[in-house]
């Protein structure tokens, strides 16, 4: 999916009309209305302002990953070409992996204190 369709299908599911976003954004409908059409491309300031209204992260709305989740810190590569990307799942699972770690190391931590 493109940029485009992407803030589209965002705007429309929060239920927002492109005039109340723009305002909301501090930018003139007809200036939104132009990054729905694929017309325009907002600067870096606005797509950071997109995603943070929208809670997602900018390489969503870009295009790059199918994640939404802004708390993910590693997206898994779009057409998966990476050899480095990772899904979700694998994520969750390394970090249920830190947590034990963790909790292993405060055990070990209270038994050499006692």
């Amino acid at each position: 999916m493109e940029f485009k369709d992407r803030l589209k299908y965002c705007r429309k599911e929060r239920k927002v009309t492109q005039e109340k976003l723009a305002e909301k954004l501090g930018i003139k409908r007809p200036t939104y209305a132009k990054y729905e059409t694929g017309e325009n491309q907002p600067d870096i300031a606005m797509l950071n302002k997109l995603a943070d209204f929208f809670d997602v992260s900018t390489d969503y709305l870009l295009g790059r990953t199918d994640i939404r989740d802004t708390s993910n810190i590693s997206y898994a590569a779009k057409d998966g070409a990476s050899s480095r990307s990772r899904t979700k799942e694998q994520d969750e699972e390394m970090t249920e992996k830190f947590r034990q770690f963790l909790e292993w190391q405060r055990e070990v931590k209270g038994k050499e204190e006692e």
